[in-house]
């Protein structure tokens, strides 16, 4: 019997594991928590911020002749200081020369327009503010109390607007 071989068997060591491993999930959880516990810190800081006080000013005479106030209404018909301007090439040239009488510095338009007006229009009457040599340009988010004060440059603040009725 020496040329009979013996056959061998390998058993397999532990029958196969069909369990999930969560030692890694522990491993990531516990990483995440602790960058949490870090950062949630930092996140409850606050920022100071310095804003400017406002004071209420009575004005009844209107705005000084020399504030440009440029008005759009929801067709995007302009205005300034309430002179209507039948096209946008009146408009620019009427504010070369009203822009041209002021000092460099002093070169600046306020925007008033309605919230229905075209975006379009709003865009281009300030382009054409902005070639007609204005150098600052303002907006108005919300219409103008009656003798409420136009910022300019004088340095005078808006007045707040009424309070709303109860």
């Amino acid at each position: 019997m020496a040329g009979h071989k013996k056959r061998q068997w390998v058993k397999p060591m532990s029958a196969p594991n069909s369990d999930i491993n969560v030692t890694p999930l522990v491993d990531v959880v516990l990483v995440l928590l602790i960058i949490f516990m870090t950062i949630t810190p930092l996140l409850e800081k606050d920022i100071e911020v310095r804003v400017p006080e406002t004071e209420v000013q009575e004005q009844n005479e209107p705005p000084p002749d020399d504030q440009l106030v440029v008005q759009l209404d929801e067709q995007g018909n302009l205005k300034i200081n309430a002179e209507s301007m039948p096209s946008q090439e009146e408009y620019v040239n009427r504010l070369k020369k009203m822009l041209a009488a002021k000092a460099r510095d002093e070169r600046v338009v306020f925007f008033v327009a309605n919230d229905k007006t075209n975006y379009g229009k709003l865009i281009g009457a300030l382009d054409g503010a902005k070639s007609a040599g204005a150098r600052v340009l303002g907006m108005a988010t919300e219409d103008l109390p009656q003798g409420a004060v136009v910022p300019g440059a004088d340095g005078s603040i808006p007045a707040p607007p009424p309070p709303p009725a109860p």
